[in-house]
């Protein structure tokens, strides 16, 4: 049977609320998302901005960061320009981003987030384009938009994480699959950025490359500052910079 993203939301309200504000493991406050959902969302059950504490994105924000892809260095930037796209009749945040290896820019991203009034934050989509070494786009895999061609929202930060908790990051059969699975709740972490003992670990994983495992990490009122690959290739992601706007 189809479920609406309603429903949803209404799991969501679930994922938010249940478990206890220990760091521990348990498998109390773990909660999935339906596997199937095309159906529209409602309006008046999201939020004017982006403002959850772990993955806020007002305008003006911005994030820089340092690392490697595909073995070479990457140079990052991330930017809440505070644009909008309206998907579903849900007004999302437009987020930008820029990767660059080796001083070229290789890929450029637009993501759409928005808050549902539970304070979580969802997924509804992104355009991607890969680029090669004279500008020209090579590729748009990873493309989807929430109500298009089977594509659905997904759930990206919980209103209160909890460890255990998790859940579908987006969903388009066959191109954007990732899961999420909050795994501790009082990680340390330290990058030029920031430093925090109280940081969230998230696992993130897609069944499309079963062999891949990343991490990510991210301390309140910044969002993610460190991001990378446990299992596969080695890939890394670290906050060098941050602006609140």
């Amino acid at each position: 049977m189809r479920k609406t993203l309603m429903t949803l939301i209404a799991g969501a309200t679930l994922l938010a609320g249940c478990g206890g504000s220990s760091g521990s493991s348990s498998s109390q406050g773990t909660q999935s998302v339906p596997a199937t959902t095309t159906g529209p969302a409602n309006p008046a059950h999201f939020a004017e901005r982006v403002d959850n504490p772990w993955f806020p994105l007002l305008p003006g924000m911005k994030w820089e960061f340092r690392g490697i892809k595909d073995g070479e260095p990457s140079h990052e930037f991330v930017t809440v320009p505070g644009e909008t796209k309206v998907i579903q009749g849900v007004t999302c945040t437009v987020v930008v981003d820029k990767l660059y290896v080796k001083g070229r820019l290789h890929e450029t991203t637009l993501d759409w987030y928005a808050q549902d009034k539970s304070g979580t934050v969802w997924y509804f989509g992104e355009d991607t384009a890969e680029l090669n070494a004279k500008g020209k786009v090579v590729s748009r895999e990873g493309t989807w938009l929430s109500g298009q061609g089977g594509a659905a929202a997904g759930i990206f930060m919980p209103a209160d994480p909890q460890v255990g908790q998790t859940a579908r990051q987006e969903y388009l059969k066959g191109h954007a699959e990732d899961h999420f699975e909050v795994l501790s709740l009082s990680a340390s972490v330290k990058t030029p950025a920031v430093s925090s003992h109280q940081a969230i670990l998230i696992k993130e994983w897609t069944p499309l490359e079963p062999d891949v495992i990343d991490h990510k990490l991210y301390v309140r009122g910044i969002g993610v500052v460190k991001e990378e690959t446990v299992k596969g290739a080695v890939e890394r992601n670290i906050l060098i910079a941050f602006h609140r706007g």
